[in-house]
């Protein structure tokens, strides 16, 4: 696959998919992981599925992603949309987003055998999983790190290899995974919580999403989201790394629904005493949680607000490419030199009338 590929516009006229995948078969759950195969073949497509399930979707099969879209833009293709299930619109859509991520995916897919197409979906699958596995791992010991009062070791001691001694067996980490709505202060919530008496559904959101880890049941709103992980290198104004980081090597200039829910699921699991993460795990609940955050960010009537966290996001994480969207500062000499010219494009208006 050539760098030089663009991205290829979302297909508005039907495609005429292979035969094969139009037979009469059970439709696939796109939007859930389905069983783990091996991959063992290096592909530029492992490497774009790294960025698509960081940026899109994380937990999603992308097989039947693939083989669902296709049906609905060939064999279904004249069906209106309201014909479709919120879940097949959503798949669509995802679809529409891995096509912009990947180039040339698009023109693979609809030349390609049954057994090709299945390939393609296990080399971005397995750039996803790669993706998740190698972030899981790195957050295990980070984590550490950031949740230590500024200049301090983090007390008690906690291990960065065993995860026992996480979750609620620490103080500051079950600060943190607490459910909002709950008092972490009270012991016999602790104990509750610690002993697994109470079960956390996935939905329960932790303290850990909110500024300060302060929830306010009255404006639920308030801080949710905006709680920030500072490193110790940050912390102390270290230079920034020279190598590229992934998102600039796909050119990744904002956050998007998917990266915050990513994020967010990654760091709830880090903080958590489970070793392995495993969606469909009942303790973490983590398929849930993640679909729970990114539902409510994709849900419209909530994308006012929604649309003002992704800026506030934006200045923590990309300030460079916001600068250009800035307002003129008032009274600057650029406001200046704008405002003259507009002085002078009037007279000469009026001039030649």
């Amino acid at each position: 696959m050539s760098n030089k590929d663009q991205p290829n516009p979302i297909p508005s006229s039907p495609i005429s998919p292979p035969q094969t995948i139009l037979g009469h078969q059970k439709r696939k759950n796109a939007l859930k992981l389905g069983p783990r195969k091996k991959v063992c073949i290096g592909n530029p497509l492992v490497h774009r599925g790294c960025h698509f399930g960081r940026m899109v979707h994380a937990l999603c099969n992308i097989n039947a992603l693939i083989t669902n879209s296709i049906l609905q833009l060939g064999e279904l293709a004249d069906e209106p949309e309201e014909s479709f299930t919120a879940e097949e619109q959503q798949e669509h859509q995802i679809f529409s987003l891995l096509l912009i991520t990947i180039p040339s995916l698009e023109e693979h897919l609809m030349t390609s055998s049954l057994e090709e197409i299945r390939f393609i979906g296990e080399l971005i699958q397995k750039g996803v999983s790669c993706a998740r596995s190698d972030d899981t791992k790195s957050l295990k010991s980070a984590i550490i790190d950031w949740i230590a009062p500024p200049g301090q070791s983090i007390s008690p001691t906690i291990s960065q290899n065993v995860k026992r001694d996480h979750g609620f067996y620490h103080k500051i980490m079950g600060s943190l995974l607490c459910p909002a709505g709950l008092n972490w202060s009270d012991e016999e919530t602790k104990k509750s919580l610690r002993d697994s008496e109470c079960t956390i559904a996935g939905d329960q959101w932790p303290l850990l999403l909110y500024k300060d880890s302060t929830y306010d049941p009255k404006n639920p709103w308030h801080g949710s989201f905006k709680h920030i992980f500072t490193s110790p290198s940050s912390a102390k104004k270290e230079a920034k790394a020279t190598q590229s980081g992934n998102a600039h090597i796909h050119g990744m200039a904002c956050v998007t629904n998917g990266s915050l829910a990513y994020a967010a699921t990654q760091a709830r699991f880090a903080l958590t005493s489970c070793p392995t993460f495993t969606r469909s795990d009942t303790v973490t609940d983590l398929e849930r949680f993640y679909n729970s955050v990114l539902d409510f960010l994709e849900d419209p009537d909530e994308q006012e607000e929604v649309k003002s966290l992704m800026v506030w996001w934006n200045r923590q994480i990309f300030p460079s490419s916001l600068s250009g969207r800035c307002p003129i500062t008032n009274g600057s000499a650029l406001a200046k030199m704008q405002e003259k010219r507009v002085v002078l494009k009037v007279l000469a208006q009026n001039r030649e009338a």
